[in-house]
């Protein structure tokens, strides 16, 4: 397993793939906790590294990039602009 993915943060909840991701792929992170990825996930698109509940804050470069709109299973990808409201959108 190589690292095609990076974590900005150790606040982070998702990661960045650095290359397509197939599903059912595994990846570890730098804890040793190994992660099953379960749909294909594009060069540059997000994963989550845990589950995020509906409501949960979703966090990328430590900062807060949205509030997720329904849940989002451990390794499943995530896009902000169907799956969360944006930051700015925050109060």
């Amino acid at each position: 397993m190589k690292n095609n993915f990076i974590i900005m943060n150790s606040e982070d909840n998702c990661a960045t793939s650095l290359a397509k991701i197939p599903k059912d792929d595994e990846v570890e992170l730098d804890s040793g906790n190994i992660i099953k990825i379960n749909q294909n996930i594009p060069l540059g698109h997000k994963f989550a590294l845990k589950k995020i509940n509906k409501g949960d804050l979703v966090k990328k470069y430590g900062e807060i990039i949205g509030v997720a709109t329904e849940d989002i299973e451990l390794g499943e990808l995530r896009s902000c602009y169907k799956r969360c409201y944006k930051r700015s959108k925050i109060k």
